[in-house]
């Protein structure tokens, strides 16, 4: 039994369901990323498995614990990091850190440890005397992942933590996050981006609220039936026209320079499409952006049907 276990888990919101009859059975030391676009249903799913928001159907289970039942005692054993920056923005990192200690109560020479190394960690030490409000993105966010690990949590639940920083920063919060994972935590994280989504051990993409493909990031590329090609011609904007809705067609989109196009063998090849227009093509193992792309048409061709 994993240490995240989500069943039929559903959240409606009125007449709209945000998230649909989602199952996870996320194992302890995992990385664990939701990812997909704006309205997908990963902030909604996020705050349902730490007891933040109750969910209309189904259940959520966290360290062993029915989160609905018991979410004071599962709160003790989680992180969560929200969107938004949520600190005091006219405190210090290290009166913030005081503060959260303080919530948590860890307190003392306790502290002091924890507080030490989540800064060495980070490398936050020679900034723990300025205010969170002048700290750089990537800092706020280093700041608020530490007030998150201060009571030393099982889980850590992170709602796209990287929204809006340098591609530096970025680098240097994904590899604190190895460091914690080395040590036994274990982290679901919500992203929008696919490339972070490559780093995790699963992947669940998610569309409309529904989880529409969940496993590894090379299972995902390796397993797609549709084949994908990368394709070139002299005018990429006019080959696109002429080959979407083509039989066996799947979906052809901009990547870079070249287009990259998606072929359901069973009904067309990419030689017959190529004799509408002339183009070059090779076969390609297509990257989990396109994967994503290509799943979320056949999403949408199965709805529209």
């Amino acid at each position: 039994m994993g240490i995240v276990i989500a069943e039929h888990l559903t959240r409606k919101f009125g007449e709209l369901t945000a998230v649909h009859d989602l199952n996870l059975d996320i194992a302890e030391g995992e990385i664990f990323a939701l990812v997909g676009p704006d309205g997908a249903g990963k902030t909604t799913t996020l705050r349902m498995l730490c007891g933040l928001m109750d969910p209309t159907e189904g259940r959520a289970i966290v360290t062993g614990l029915d989160v609905a039942k018991k979410p004071d005692d599962v709160k003790d054993h989680i992180g969560y990091m929200a969107q938004r920056f949520g600190l005091y923005t006219d405190l210090t990192v290290e009166e913030n850190m005081n503060f959260y200690g303080d919530l948590f109560g860890i307190l003392g020479q306790e502290r002091e440890d924890l507080a030490s190394q989540l800064l060495k960690m980070t490398r936050m030490e020679p900034f723990r005397k300025r205010p969170a409000g002048k700290l750089s993105g990537g800092m706020k966010q280093k700041l608020a992942l530490m007030c998150s690990l201060l009571h030393k949590p099982r889980v850590l639940f992170l709602d796209e933590p990287t929204n809006g920083v340098d591609p530096v920063s970025r680098r240097d919060f994904w590899a604190i996050l190895y460091q914690l994972i080395r040590d036994g935590l274990t982290v679901v994280v919500a992203t929008a981006y696919l490339d972070e989504a490559e780093r995790a051990n699963r992947v669940g993409l998610m569309h409309l609220g529904k989880m529409i493909r969940c496993d590894s990031p090379t299972a995902l590329r390796n397993e797609l039936q549709d084949a994908c090609y990368s394709i070139t011609s002299e005018d990429n904007r006019k080959t696109r026209e002429l080959l979407a809705g083509q039989p066996g067609v799947v979906t052809v989109q901009p990547a870079g320079t070249v287009l990259h196009l998606f072929v359901d063998e069973t009904l067309g090849s990419v030689e017959q499409l190529a004799k509408l227009t002339p183009f070059d093509y090779k076969r390609i193992t297509p990257s989990l952006e396109d994967v994503f792309v290509a799943l979320v048409k056949r999403e949408e061709v199965s709805r529209a049907a």
